[in-house]
């Protein structure tokens, strides 16, 4: 280990120096979420919405820009910025609720995440501030004028940014011991004028003295001097932040202002919206006295035009609770060495990351990729039972919840630092985001990714009945049993070696797995139901509500995604079972329980014989079958079902060896599913087990290669492109349900419209038939050549095939022959200005057609699977 970094995550890994203590973990949005909804038919939207963040107080976490807190999230510290024009202190990410805008939530502002360590012991975030004012209320009244046909109205859109008239702000943090960072914050003016930038970095302790909970009562202080807060906290200790020059110092407290909320009399005397209202109208809210709860040290930076100003900023913890107090360190040349070095070690850290040869413009979209995956740690608390309940300081929450909105997760407890699907758009946990997350985080930092898989099984998360937690909007929705397949993924990158964890997942996986037995086969056919399946409006009405006519819903997907959970399973309980032959049982349980589930894909009605396609199909209780004929995704998902059983493993294990023997032997009619078997280039008999055969492989191929269905330049698509001249149309209790093809934004609401299935380029999806491929490949090696594209007289083997798979998803980001990058829109600033395209964003889905980036901006968690796609590429060039 010759890095500094990697010596740091040693350390923090082995418990003798908490690396990971402090980090980026302050959300980019606390309002408008699940948590902090006590409304009586579950609005949170409106309940707690971005006018009333800065006045109110959050119950669950809080929030703030270029914001960094410990992992109990005790502190937090942020930036609150004012260009002189603006009717509020800039505190936080504006954007409109799922309620306000035409293609469901969505930040109205730009910011990046340029730069992170897996430990952040130096990272970097920058963010584009208007020198106008800011329009809120236009991007509010713009959006809500649009229908679901029409794009965003977005900031850029409103000429805000005209003749560069904006702030380029940018926070380095470097830390010089787990909890001493060192903070440069940088102000550009990009503008042709001089021009003025209030900038307070903020220091608050998280409000948990209001709720009249017991032994939690205690208050903190702030108490502000010239040029330093110094803050007490009974569990953290005692804090200081510095700032250079001679800022104005000003306190408040972190509680709510219910005068200006909702017209009450009683009301702290200098509530959380305190120092706002002193900046901004220059009203007397803050405490004379230089005492509170919130603090922040007021700059005011003139700027020449093109010219950059710079603070710094030292937040240093100088005594743990009863400890001795320690110096403040320093502003000076130990600062600059420590600046110096964190970014130094951070270019070696990524240096021995990326492989050598790999071309620069990849080499950033990894280290940009990770910096998005460190950015999306985030600290999430909520206690169902409590909010269930409500507060004893607090008004008793409506009758209603009790039996409403997650009644069934009492037991639910989360007080952690989890990896979010997006920042600000979805600032909460995901199950199967989370899952593909962590085998992007396993690159850079396996002990955390497997912390994330192991929590989501723990017992204060894992349903008592086996079932995993959704997402805080309904913990009971499902999501795609994708964690056995993330734990194997992650168990190989970090090296094979860690056989524990393996275990631990195995042993609550197998209570997961018998949810979806008990609760998803209705039939007890082995095809499985499972509704929306993360997948949202893929089909022509929503199969998470009940269905337009009396029947059950066998879902291709959900069969496919059973099938390749067992056969996970299955790899695990084999790697399990070399070490321990008691594991030797469940390995064949599952071999047999993916027959099963493979046998009945093809033979049940799934499989379309004279489409050659997978369908989900409908049972009617009167008896009918209707095979919803949409070619979709749900259709290809059955090749990730697959995998190699080598005679190695056979003679490793002759006990699964000979139950399989007997298995074939007896159960003749699975062998199409467990049976073809091939001499491998060395000798070895590879076994191919597989929901899709050789001959339907072929078939499926055909459709999914073909760039007048699924392939596009950019990637598969989630919905065959043969839909946009021809819908499916079906008439289900005397209504019409239609699917069409649609490249971009939903044009429909069904989960609220901000996602869409039905024709976008998905990035999880992708992964996953990319791999599937391989898998393929794996058994028949260079002997199967595929015409690809379809149609195109080439013919390329399974793992060419993969690989240019890999490259068209990868050369989203690349900038092409005119130095663009396909994923940026087409627009003056966005896409063509250097200040705007220099960094990368990655979003949530792209458009099927151009590659356009849609959906959640900054929705790094699975998108940032490019870099492990990457790292392979260039591994085997």
């Amino acid at each position: 280990m010759t890095d500094a970094e990697r010596r740091r995550l040693a350390d923090a890994d082995a418990g003798a120096e908490p690396w990971r203590m402090w980090g980026p973990y302050l959300s980019e949005r606390a309002w408008g979420t699940v948590r902090e909804d006590y409304s009586e038919h579950g609005t949170a939207w409106e309940y707690f919405p971005h006018d009333h963040a800065r006045s109110r107080a959050f119950r669950w976490n809080e929030d703030g820009l270029a914001g960094i807190c410990d992992e109990r999230q005790t502190f937090c510290f942020g930036l609150g910025l004012w260009n002189g024009a603006d009717p509020i202190l800039k505190e936080r990410i504006f954007g409109l609720t799922g309620n306000e805008g035409n293609h469901g939530e969505d930040a109205k502002e730009y910011w990046w995440y340029t730069d992170s360590t897996p430990t952040h012991s130096w990272m970097s975030w920058r963010y584009h501030y208007p020198q106008r004012e800011f329009p809120y209320s236009e991007l509010v009244a713009v959006n809500r004028q649009l229908d679901r046909s029409e794009p965003e109205y977005e900031l850029a859109d409103t000429g805000v940014f005209a003749d560069d008239r904006y702030w380029v702000v940018t926070v380095d943090y470097a830390k010089a011991s787990p909890t001493d960072l060192c903070m440069l914050v940088s102000v550009t003016n990009r503008g042709a004028d001089p021009a003025s930038l209030h900038v307070l970095p903020t220091l608050w302790f998280r409000n948990t003295w209001s709720w009249g909970l017991p032994g939690r009562d205690d208050k903190p202080e702030i108490v502000a001097r010239r040029g330093e807060l110094r803050g007490q906290h009974r569990i953290l200790g005692r804090l200081v932040l510095q700032g250079d020059g001679t800022p104005e110092p000003l306190a408040c407290d972190n509680e709510t202002n219910a005068a200006r909320l909702w017209g009450y009399e009683e009301t702290p005397d200098y509530p959380k919206d305190g120092i706002a209202d002193h900046v901004v109208h220059g009203l007397p809210t803050v405490n004379p006295a230089r005492t509170g709860t919130k603090a922040a040290l007021h700059y005011v930076l003139t700027v020449p035009p093109g010219e950059t100003a710079q603070i710094r900023l030292r937040l240093t913890q100088i005594a743990a609770p009863g400890g001795k107090e320690r110096p403040v360190p320093s502003l000076g040349a130990e600062f600059d060495q420590v600046m110096a070095a964190r970014r130094a070690e951070a270019d070696q850290y990524f240096g021995w990351l990326v492989p050598p040869g790999t071309p620069p413009a990849q080499a950033q979209i990894v280290r940009e990729a990770v910096a998005g995956l460190m950015w999306g740690k985030q600290f999430y608390h909520y206690d169902v039972a409590r909010w269930l309940d409500g507060d004893p300081a607090s008004p008793a929450p409506p009758e209603g919840r009790r039996f409403g909105r997650n009644s069934a997760w009492r037991h639910m407890t989360s007080f952690d630092v989890i990896s979010m699907p997006d920042p600000w758009e979805y600032p909460w946990y995901a199950a199967w985001d989370l899952a593909f997350h962590c085998v992007a985080l396993a690159r850079v930092d396996p002990h955390f990714a497997k912390e994330q898989i192991l929590l989501l099984l723990r017992d204060w998360y894992l349903h008592p009945n086996g079932q995993l937690p959704a997402y805080e909007w309904a913990f009971g929705d499902v999501n795609p049993p994708v964690h056995a397949w993330a734990a194997l993924r992650v168990f190989e990158i970090d090296g094979g070696r860690d056989y524990a964890f393996l275990a631990r997942v195995m042993h609550k996986l197998l209570l997961n797995f018998t949810w979806w037995v008990n609760r998803k086969d209705t039939g007890g056919n082995n095809l499985f139901e499972g509704g929306f399946l993360g997948l949202d409006n893929v089909g022509p009405f929503d199969r998470s509500a009940s269905l337009p006519v009396p029947g059950v819903l066998e879902q291709s997907d959900g069969t496919a995604w059973m099938a390749m959970y067992a056969l996970n399973l299955l790899e695990i309980s084999l790697v399990l079972a070399t070490h321990d032959r008691v594991w030797t049982d469940i390995a064949t349980k599952f071999l047999e329980h993916f027959a099963y589930i493979a046998n009945a894909a093809s033979h049940q009605g799934l499989w379309d014989d004279e489409d050659g396609f997978f369908y989900d199909l409908l049972r009617r209780t009167d008896g009918r079958e209707v095979p919803l004929k949409v070619r979709s995704v749900v259709g290809l998902l059955p090749l990730c079902a697959t995998t190699t059983l080598s005679s190695v493993t056979l003679v490793r294990l002759p006990e699964i060896a000979a139950r399989l023997r007997w298995f074939l032997t007896n159960r003749p009619e699975f062998t199409e599913v467990v049976g073809a078997r091939r001499i491998s280039d060395g000798g070895q008999q590879q076994r191919l087990l597989a929901v899709v055969g050789p001959e339907q492989l072929r078939r499926i191929l055909s459709r999914m290669l073909d760039t007048e269905e699924f392939l596009s330049d950019y990637g598969l698509r989630t919905l065959s492109r043969a839909h946009l001249d021809k819908p499916y149309t079906i008439r289900l209790g005397g209504h019409d349900y239609t699917v069409g093809y649609e490249p971009a934004e939903s044009n429909n609401g069904l989960f609220g419209g901000n996602s869409n299935w039905r024709g976008p380029i998905w990035f999880p999806t992708n992964y996953l038939l990319i791999e599937g491929i391989r898998h393929y490949a794996r058994f028949f090696h260079d002997d199967l050549l595929v015409e690809y594209p379809t149609r195109s007289g080439q013919k390329l083997t399974l793992d060419q095939i993969a690989d240019d798979l890999s490259d068209r998803l990868i050369s989203l980001f690349l900038p092409d022959k005119d130095g663009n990058r396909p994923y940026l829109p087409v627009h003056p600033l966005l896409g063509d200005h250097p200040d705007w395209t220099r960094h990368l964003t990655f979003p949530e889905f792209f458009h099927g057609d151009n590659g356009t980036g849609l959906g959640a901006t900054h929705q790094c968690g699975w998108t940032a699977l490019v870099l492990d796609l990457i790292l392979t590429r260039n591994r085997h060039r």
